[in-house]
């Protein structure tokens, strides 16, 4: 078999769900393909894993698996010292993250993006010259895939200016099964998959995800992307993770509420954090509560599930 720059045969520690994209057509499809060994786990133990990373050269992960295995003692430069690939997906990496794992073990993680609806679009470069691995992004799009962000008047979006996520190419599927009126809703008249997702584009053509439009929160008429203020949390001491959310609002429509988890020793202040960001962002920006808690609720991806928060804290706000 081959892989790797050198044409060995790479080694595939396989730790993910295989009910899911990644898991089943990226990893393991993509192992078998290149006839590659893999190293099979039916599930995600942190210290089983960092103790085979000698034994291996490829490992994909979703963020939630990087996290853990930084908690590892045995997670070293030694352990990984063959291996030549940490992939990175089906959730956003979070900087620090990508950089402590940078410093742990000299490796950089390659982020890239992808959907059921869709397989892989776009991934951070592989070989140096093309371009270097930039944390916080999912990199360019890939040989065949077009994509583009549009605002909500269907219009393309300038450098760095953010909107809606829309891509075409071969392996965008053809639609939802028995679903016809959904599949024309996500499908713009010349072809293109809505994906849901909003982001932007940088000079260098570097792609951002900044979150899903679901996720978007409309306060008092202006446009509030949750992924901005939760960048802004996370850079705070103390803070290891944030969700923002948007609930209902008499007079706003929606306002934002900060969910935070704090790094183990730490303690953070809900009302210290939103002070904090009054002198940071613009007013309407500012979520209006914001709660420390032990941790946030994820489905099996890493995802953090949202619609739970929003369903949790809905009536903060309500009249009586």
């Amino acid at each position: 078999a081959t892989g790797g720059p050198e044409g060995r045969g790479d080694v595939l520690i396989h730790a993910l769900p295989i009910f899911h994209v990644h898991g089943l057509f990226v990893a393991l499809h993509g192992a078998l393909l290149n006839g590659s060994k893999m190293l099979w786990f039916g599930k995600f133990d942190p210290k089983r894993v960092a103790a085979r990373l000698p034994d291996a050269t490829v490992f994909m992960g979703v963020p939630t698996l990087y996290v853990r295995l930084l908690a590892e003692p045995g997670l070293t430069k030694k352990a990984v010292r063959n291996m030549r690939l940490f992939v990175a997906g089906s959730a956003p990496l979070l900087i620090e993250t990508f950089n402590e794992w940078q410093q742990r073990t000299g490796h950089t993680i390659l982020e890239r993006y992808g959907m059921s609806e869709t397989a892989m679009l776009t991934s951070n470069p592989y070989d140096p010259v093309q371009g270097e691995r930039r944390g916080g992004t999912v990199g360019f799009p890939l040989p065949g895939v077009q994509l583009r962000v549009r605002d909500d008047q269907g219009r393309d979006c300038l450098t760095d200016e953010i909107g809606g996520i829309e891509v075409s190419g071969p392996n965008v599927f053809a639609g939802y099964w028995r679903m016809p009126e959904k599949t024309r809703e996500e499908f713009t008249h010349d072809g293109f998959f809505k994906t849901g997702d909003v982001g932007k584009i940088d000079g260098l053509g570097y792609v951002t995800i900044v979150g899903r439009s679901k996720d978007l929160i409309i306060s008092g008429g202006y446009n509030v992307y949750p992924a901005e203020i939760e960048g802004f949390i996370n850079d705070l001491p103390g803070v290891a993770e944030s969700a923002v959310i948007g609930v209902p609002h008499a007079d706003f429509g929606e306002v934002g509420v900060a969910v935070v988890t704090a790094r183990a020793g730490a303690t953070v202040d809900g009302d210290a954090i939103l002070a904090t960001l009054k002198r940071q962002l613009a007013n309407f920006k500012i979520p209006k509560r914001c709660f420390v808690v032990q941790e946030l609720p994820r489905n099996t991806m890493g995802k953090v599930q949202k619609a739970l928060l929003r369903e949790q804290h809905k009536a903060l706000f309500s009249a009586g």
